[in-house]
């Protein structure tokens, strides 16, 4: 059955909505406590800005849309992050199928994507902007090389759509446009794609897409890249040889835990096919290998020239995305006899989205058996049920964008707003039409949470004169946790006019 379902990409596709199903009702069955970024896509969804801070808007805009029509709830965060993956997949195959021309080695490759790591198992963990870069950066593949292979209009369009979503979804994304070209230039033929009058309509598309954030980019770029300055950071250890030595390191490392998996399982799989693939090669390995020479290039300039320590695996996830098309495509350039190889590939997949399912489940359901917790069996909901049980409040204030995500899932029809956010500078206390619950955040594993509350609010309050009529602390086990294992939020009432 397997077998017969890895023939075609449109069979291979029906097996991946069927996972993809499966994690969709995984992840509705575990509790509705908000992973991070999860959380954060719940506080957003009720703005749609131009720029929402160190991230690019896309996915926010799509959230925003989905919520707008759908309204609040587990679901509608789940799903159509769910679809952008199965989408990446699909693109995925699709550009396979123009590099590898041969409908069973692209299916092949549309499904080994799961060997990867940051895209089987990370994405569904808790990434969103990352997914969105998953899913543009399968896209790109997909329109770059048909654009290679069949040019026309609609490819250019494809093209453009893609690189223009890329752009606004990861700022990394920037470099694969310039590595694609840079890939091409040795290739006469290829070479003539870029210089095609058509090239300006795949630019005006991309333009049009990345303009509303770009120009607030202009305006807020120190506010953009401060996270990401941040990450990259070298704390304080002096520049030199050894900051930078350090960099590379780090950069090595991030390499080979993005690449290790894919490599052993195709190792294992095609043996010593896999071997006799280095003498094999054509236009589209090398075309490949170029692209990922040039992107890795210039991730080591931009350690070496920002001095940065830090290199995560998933900032290669569109440059090195390319890898399992670029080994079946190596083999099959190498003219091998890949049948046996593919017979051992193909219950691999079974077994690694059975074991996606069951590290996501058991990372929450398995909590207390190992004392980590992940957000899932945060209390949210019991938290939220106790601390309004003497009455809704008008507008919810939250410590931060994880309390304030939980709290509008849990509160759909309540406003919820951070310090400074939506709108800098303005109490948004003193403008609301009844009571107001400020939440903040407490120990993770207290017996009691401190009932002090944070002195930006407290200033706050202070200033505009205003006396909070209930201070209080909530304490709850997690769920699946060990007994005693609690979090805890701080929470405070507070009605305008009150003094």
């Amino acid at each position: 059955m397997l077998e017969r379902a890895t023939r075609t990409i449109g069979t291979a596709a029906l097996l991946l909505a069927a996972y993809f199903m499966l994690n969709i009702a995984l992840r509705i069955a575990l509790p509705h406590s908000l992973e991070l970024d999860e959380a954060e896509q719940s506080f957003f969804s009720q703005y749609l800005l131009a720029g929402y801070g160190p991230q690019p808007p896309f996915y926010n805009w799509m959230q925003y849309a989905i919520v707008s029509v759908t309204g609040m709830s587990i679901g509608a965060l789940v799903v159509p992050k769910n679809i952008l993956l199965f989408l990446c997949y699909l693109f995925y195959g699709l550009a396979g199928r123009e590099a590898l021309r041969d409908k069973a080695l692209a299916a092949i490759g549309m499904l080994a994507l799961i060997t990867l790591p940051q895209v089987s198992y990370m994405a569904q963990q808790d990434l969103t902007h990352t997914t969105a870069l998953l899913f543009a950066s399968s896209l790109f593949l997909y329109g770059f090389f048909r654009t290679l292979d069949r040019p026309g209009v609609g490819s250019y369009l494809l093209l453009g759509l893609a690189t223009g979503i890329g752009l606004i979804s990861k700022y990394n994304f920037a470099l694969m446009p310039a590595v694609a070209l840079i890939a091409i230039l040795p290739d006469t033929e290829w070479r003539r794609r870029a210089l095609d009058w058509r090239m300006l309509i795949a630019i005006a598309v991309a333009l049009v897409i990345v303009l509303p954030h770009a120009i607030w980019l202009q305006g807020n770029l120190a506010f953009a890249s401060s996270d990401t300055l941040v990450k990259m950071a070298a704390g304080n250890e002096p520049a030199g040889i050894a900051r930078i030595s350090k960099g590379l390191l780090a950069f090595l490392i991030a390499i080979i835990a993005f690449a290790a998996l894919p490599v052993a399982i195709f190792a294992a799989a095609f043996r010593r096919d896999f071997v006799l693939m280095l003498s094999g090669g054509n236009r589209w390995t090398g075309m490949m290998e170029r692209m990922m020479l040039a992107s890795l290039a210039g991730i080591v300039l931009i350690v070496l020239f920002t001095g940065s320590t830090t290199v995560r695996e998933r900032w290669l996830d569109p440059f090195l995305l390319v890898l399992p098309i670029y080994f079946l495509a190596k083999m099959q350039a190498a003219g091998l006899d890949l049948s046996a190889g593919l017979r051992r590939f193909r219950p691999v997949v079974p077994v690694l989205m059975a074991c996606v399912l069951v590290a996501l489940g058991f990372r929450v359901v398995g909590a207390g058996l190992i004392g980590v917790y992940s957000r899932p069996n945060v209390p949210m909901a019991d938290l939220v049920r106790e601390m309004t049980r003497q009455g809704e409040p008008a507008l919810v204030i939250a410590s931060d964008p994880y309390v304030a995500g939980n709290m509008r899932l849990q509160r759909p029809d309540v406003p919820v707003v951070i310090p400074d956010f939506p709108a800098p500078g303005i109490p948004a206390y003193a403008e609301a039409k009844g009571p107001v619950l400020i939440v903040w955040r407490g120990k993770k594993t207290a017996t009691a949470a401190d009932a002090v509350m944070p002195e930006r609010f407290s200033s706050a309050l202070t200033a505009a004169g205003i006396v909070p009529q209930e201070i209080g602390s909530l304490s709850l086990p997690y769920y699946f946790g060990r007994q005693g294992d609690n979090f805890a939020l701080g929470y405070a009432w507070v009605r305008p006019g009150a003094r």
